[in-house]
């Protein structure tokens, strides 16, 4: 993360740290991630040996009189400077140091400057059980588990996707005969009903970037394939309709690159495999066709493409060949570099994760095992001319089969 210049700097992020959750000792816990059960999970064998509860609201209580400055001693600007340095995992126990920092964090401001300045932490989220989701903190080796999503067995049992934008996390499935929108929102820890999209869809491709995303192709209520795409503002929470894709497609997969959208491989209305690729251009409102983009990346029967972006390359979990690949810009090809890890097992790619986290690329899954299961997570970071070398970060009893996963970077 990049460091600001000037008298904040002379103020370290641990010192502030420290200073501020020793001020919270004695008040009640609240914060963006409300109520919130968290574990600290043993990076070996991912027992937890913790388990925290925060309140879910501001008190009356809470101390004004420092409101404005944050930390009068330091000034707000300062105060500011040195709170987004801190961990996310600390901003629960923050917002109860006084109204002001209450209000930063709940209203998600802390998070658009923290955006502003380049600083981020990629958490993984995801469902290896119908309705239930956790995430992974990979900064501070902790699992945590999400409220339970609203019952509802039409939804439970419908093909999902999944998108994490902003400071949400937007799941889409349908309702009878209906395509609906789930929301999670870090900032109350809690569902709503999300905005749906102007023509609702499902089996589509997807990417953000900060607090925008983009949604293209897919399947329509009538499953028909289509070729339209749109913009989703978390901000707003609005969506805006863009200009169409050259081809229908559904079970497509969607990543940004160098400032650009791109959908990758899929299905058309014949059910033939397109293995050409899009790139959308977000500027000047325009696609362009590239051929053979994801040749041989999938099936028909398979699941999307497994790609992600790492520093503006893109790699792909060939999951028939258990290789990962890179794809050469200049020449639209792709490179094998080596291995996937071995013990994530999947059915043609469905219950199997592949997604960047930060510098790193991550794949999530569990070996086959009858009865109960273990979910791992596999890290690498991509290093120019090496092999892949998979360490295992973390592991937890649950469902071996990922269903849905994203990762919220903010």
């Amino acid at each position: 993360m990049e460091m600001f210049e000037g008298q904040s700097c002379l103020i370290s992020s641990a010192y502030m740290t420290h200073h501020l959750l020793e001020r919270t000792s004695n008040k009640r816990s609240l914060g963006v991630l409300s109520g919130e059960q968290t574990e600290i999970a043993d990076r070996n064998q991912g027992r937890p040996s913790k388990t925290l509860k925060l309140a879910s609201s501001c008190t009356p209580q809470s101390d004004c009189s420092e409101s404005n400055n944050l930390i009068s001693e330091i000034g707000r600007d300062n105060s500011i400077s040195c709170i987004i340095r801190c961990s996310r995992s600390d901003y629960g126990a923050l917002a109860s140091v006084n109204r002001g920092f209450c209000s930063l964090i709940r209203s998600g401001e802390i998070f658009r400057l923290r955006r502003m300045n380049g600083m981020a932490e990629h958490w993984v989220y995801f469902s290896c059980n119908i309705n239930e989701w956790v995430a992974y903190d990979p900064y501070r080796a902790r699992w945590i588990t999400l409220p339970g999503m609203p019952p509802n067995d039409s939804f439970m049992f419908s093909d999902k996707e999944s998108l994490a934008v902003g400071t949400e996390l937007l799941v889409f499935g349908r309702e009878f005969f209906a395509h609906i929108v789930l929301r999670y929102s870090i900032l109350t820890n809690s569902w709503s009903p999300g905005v749906g999209m102007n023509l609702p869809r499902c089996l589509f491709g997807s990417a953000s970037f900060g607090e925008k995303a983009i949604i293209a192709g897919g399947s329509d209520a009538g499953g028909v394939v289509v070729s339209s795409a749109e913009l989703y503002n978390s901000k707003t929470r609005t969506w805006t309709t863009l200009p169409s894709m050259h081809k229908p497609r559904k079970m497509c997969s969607g990543v940004f690159m160098d400032r650009k959208f791109y959908v990758i491989g899929g299905i058309s209305n014949n059910s033939e495999l397109l293995p050409c690729g899009e790139e959308f251009d977000p500027e000047n409102g325009t696609w362009r066709l590239i051929p053979n983009m994801s040749l041989g990346l999938n099936g028909v029967d398979g699941a999307p493409p497994l790609v992600a972006v790492v520093d503006n390359e893109l790699y792909a979990a060939h999951y028939a060949c258990q290789e990962v690949r890179k794809y050469d810009k200049e020449r639209n090809a792709w490179i094998t570099l080596g291995r996937l890890p071995e013990r994530p097992a999947s059915v043609n790619g469905w219950g199997l994760a592949f997604r960047a986290c930060g510098e790193r690329l991550v794949v999530i899954g569990g070996p086959r095992a009858l009865g109960g299961g273990v979910i791992e997570l596999n890290s690498w970071i991509p290093n120019e001319g090496e092999a892949p070398q998979w360490n295992i970060i973390a592991r937890k009893q649950s469902g071996s089969f990922v269903y849905n996963c994203a990762v919220m970077s903010c």
